[in-house]
């Protein structure tokens, strides 16, 4: 499956309305581009696979300490100043929320998948291994506070 725009789109704006929503953060995207290493550019990373008839693949959210720290406090209107249990709950529920929203779009659009439970991985340097082996697009964005990165990686199904 050659990944296009149609494909990702619904998974960028998910996030961008979460964010905006959930937390009051606003956020810009950069260009895309083809990501050939499995290590992250973030500390802590929110993983889920989807599985469908005809696709299945993994999405991705890797978010500097800055960022989920800002966002992290946002949702929960309070002071969190570590990654610690509260803040990598947090990351599982944005990932499962972002790809819910994508879920419906796509689903709209003839793409019917189901998802499996986020897991979250922290640390620096920590790696991050899709559930395919199709190519990973990582989109990086930036907010006020820091960095975050979304990948999306889908093969087809034989």
């Amino acid at each position: 499956m050659s990944i296009n725009v149609e494909f990702i789109n619904p998974f960028l704006g998910s996030l961008l309305n979460v964010l905006s929503t959930m937390a009051q953060t606003d956020a810009n995207h950069k260009p895309p581009m083809l990501k050939k290493t499995n290590i992250a550019r973030g500390d802590v990373t929110g993983i889920i696979g989807m599985v469908g008839n005809k696709v299945k693949g993994s999405l991705s959210i890797t978010f500097s300490e800055a960022a989920i720290l800002d966002i992290t406090c946002n949702m929960l209107g309070e002071k969190i100043t570590s990654i610690d249990e509260t803040v990598t709950d947090m990351v599982g529920e944005i990932t499962n929320m972002v790809t819910g929203g994508a879920k419906r779009i796509l689903a709209d659009a003839g793409h019917d998948f189901n998802m499996a439970t986020p897991t979250v991985i922290a640390g620096k340097n920590h790696e991050i291994h899709h559930h395919c082996q199709g190519k990973v697009i990582q989109i990086p964005f930036s907010s006020k506070k820091g960095d975050f990165f979304v990948e999306v990686s889908f093969e087809d199904v034989v």
